[in-house]
């Protein structure tokens, strides 16, 4: 989900900023939404609920944007608590981007509420980017973990395939590139191949840079490449992969959502292909 190109990110929100704005509360880790014009809402205007901790994370439309969790008591007529994955295409893009943004610092301060050293209570510090000790004076910032994903690609029979695979995790029969978590002191390019070779048994080579996205299920940081298919037949890992395969880019199984960046590299492989 990319932040729209008219939300300004905040952290010191100017004095004198007013309460109205756009409200993400959340409850359990499910946004709080009204019912709109035939599609799901954030609220607007004051505070819809008592909440807790409010603050402001940046202007969507020169508008702010208050994050805060929702206080004990019962929601008001017609509000709901949806998880943001449900909200996909039923949300507007840039609330649901605002949103992810907003899951995020609201875990935050949830999981760093005292510190992992000395077990102190913490208090927001540099601007409220981050929370610090007052015992050890420990920092502590907002986790963010980098991940890659790649799109293997080669010459079939019948013209460019493409490596797709679908997790053991996800009951849905989405495919998807290959994707994981870089592990301590290695870099993109190392995740890279390691991913390929660990999931599906192959060796890749050629990688291009496509795009990055942040990801908030969970903290990701999601950094996309190309890769070209340099030997070995396919073994995909049975604990991480439940099924991998070469796809013409004519008979392509179903797909990520569009908000992804997986999607988004997908697409630009087939236009690529159709020199379009």
């Amino acid at each position: 989900m990319l932040l729209p190109d008219d939300f300004v990110p905040l952290w010191s929100p100017p004095a004198g900023l007013p309460e109205a704005g756009h409200w993400f509360v959340f409850r359990e880790g499910k946004l709080l939404v009204f019912p709109g014009a035939g599609a799901p809402e954030v609220p607007s205007g004051a505070a819809p609920v008592p909440v807790d901790g409010a603050r402001c994370i940046g202007l969507l439309a020169g508008a702010p944007c208050w994050v805060a969790e929702a206080g004990a008591g019962p929601l008001p007529a017609g509000a709901a608590l949806e998880p943001l994955r449900g909200l996909f295409d039923r949300l507007a893009d840039g609330p649901l981007a605002v949103a992810g943004r907003a899951a995020q610092v609201v875990e935050f301060d949830r999981t760093h509420r005292f510190c992992g050293a000395c077990a102190t209570p913490t208090a927001r510090c540099d601007g409220g980017r981050a929370r610090r000790c007052p015992r050890c004076e420990a920092i502590f910032y907002p986790r963010l973990a980098p991940a890659m994903m790649v799109l293997v690609t080669r010459e079939g029979p019948g013209g460019r395939e493409l490596l797709l695979a679908r997790g053991t995790r996800f009951t849905s029969p989405i495919y998807s590139a290959l994707a994981g978590f870089v592990e301590p002191s290695e870099s993109l390019e190392q995740c890279v191949h390691r991913e390929v070779r660990e999931e599906v048994g192959v060796a890749v080579r050629a990688l291009r840079y496509f795009g990055s996205q942040s990801w908030p299920f969970p903290h990701s940081l999601m950094v996309a490449f190309l890769a070209e298919h340099a030997g070995g037949e396919l073994v995909p890992d049975p604990e991480e992969i439940g099924d991998a395969g070469w796809f013409p880019i004519d008979r392509l199984p179903m797909l990520p959502h569009r908000l992804s960046v997986a999607r988004r590299l997908i697409d630009h492989a087939v236009a690529e292909v159709r020199g379009s």
